[in-house]
């Protein structure tokens, strides 16, 4: 019975970091330019 406490204190452990690590992202600006990268590959700079 005590591995399901420890499953569930790990689990919900995991599932914290990887919020604060998306909510990370969103502050840091990673989703701000979607587009940018999809026409940079179309286009060639020379």
């Amino acid at each position: 019975m005590t591995i399901l406490l420890y499953l569930l204190i790990i689990s919900l452990t995991f599932g914290a970091l990887g919020l604060v690590v998306f909510l990370w992202s969103l502050r840091s600006g990673q989703y701000d330019d979607l587009d940018g990268a999809a026409n940079r590959i179309l286009f060639d700079k020379d």
